[in-house]
């Protein structure tokens, strides 16, 4: 079942529809593409934004996936935007409890997906399928590395720790804002619109959230190799340009899992923003290249 959301800062693109898609584990808030009436459905692709990100960073790939028989539906993860969770309880975020949310939100939409997580949300979909990946027909990993984030970003993740622990959301914003352009608040903002826009989606993340994922990005295992053992087609795809998983590391795990490779050209830490119709075109060509291997409706 699902009800509407409010009206979001930044609209849905043409043919997709906000809602709050209900699940045994709660209400998150989602942007849903279907492909148009009449049209095949080759596959449905569950999409997970990344660290401070949100559904509208995908905002840019649903048309031309749709253009390609692919339904893709973007989320909100607990307390991420516009989905709700605990102000102060660190311990409703951690990467298990994520990825048991992952996993009923695939219960929900009640069909094999195309799981695809962006950097934070690359490591969460891991988790996930780890845990059961039997929901799942395939995994893109888009910009998430192996293990922990580099150093020069687990600097910037301890720097953010540190200002909430003493300034609310707001002043944290007002602070950043006064360092410089919100590019790396929430993603580059042509990907997502105005600065106001920007600090909507800013303040609409619950505080533990941040604490507790930031944390994760920070100690997070190698775990590839567990991840290879499970009978999934897997699919690594980055820009030419990454300072929180370099490329070559990337290259390393792809080659470790056996998985399709992509680098999308011009693109740095999110290709889904900096270059959407090449980024979606290499994720339908790797499900288009599936065919019979993908797992049959449950």
């Amino acid at each position: 079942m699902t009800t509407p959301v409010a009206p979001s800062a930044s609209a849905p693109p043409p043919g997709a529809r906000a809602y709050r898609l209900r699940t045994e584990r709660g209400d998150f808030a989602v942007v849903d593409a279907p492909v148009a009436p009449g049209t095949e459905e080759k596959g449905v692709a569950l999409l997970l934004p990344g660290f401070t990100g949100s559904k509208e960073d995908f905002h840019r790939v649903h048309e031309p996936l749709v253009a390609r028989g692919y339904r893709s539906v973007a989320v909100d993860g607990r307390g991420q935007h516009e989905s709700d969770g605990p102000e102060d309880d660190e311990s409703a975020y951690t990467q298990t409890e994520l990825a048991r949310d992952v996993l009923a939100q695939a219960a929900a939409l009640g069909t094999p997906l195309h799981l695809v997580g962006h950097s934070l949300g690359g490591q969460i979909a891991r988790a996930a399928v780890l845990l059961d990946h039997s929901p799942f027909a395939s995994l893109t990993l888009v910009s998430s590395g192996p293990a922990q984030i580099s150093d020069s970003q687990q600097q910037r993740v301890k720097l953010l720790h540190d200002a909430l622990a003493v300034m609310t959301m707001a002043e944290v914003w007002e602070a950043v804002l006064a360092m410089g352009p919100p590019e790396e608040v929430g993603g580059p903002a042509r990907g997502y619109g105005r600065v106001e826009q920007l600090r909507r989606r800013w303040l609409g993340h619950k505080s533990a959230q941040l604490l507790a994922t930031g944390r994760q990005l920070c100690v997070e295992p190698n775990r590839v190799a567990e991840l290879a053992a499970v009978p999934l087609p897997f699919h690594v795809l980055s820009g030419t340009r990454d300072d929180t998983w370099p490329v070559p590391l990337l290259d390393d795990m792809a080659v470790e899992l056996r998985a399709h490779r992509t680098v999308v050209p011009g693109a740095e830490h999110s290709p889904n923003l900096d270059q959407p119709l090449p980024t979606a075109q290499a994720l339908a060509g790797f499900w288009d290249t599936l065919g019979d291997q993908a797992p049959q409706a449950r």
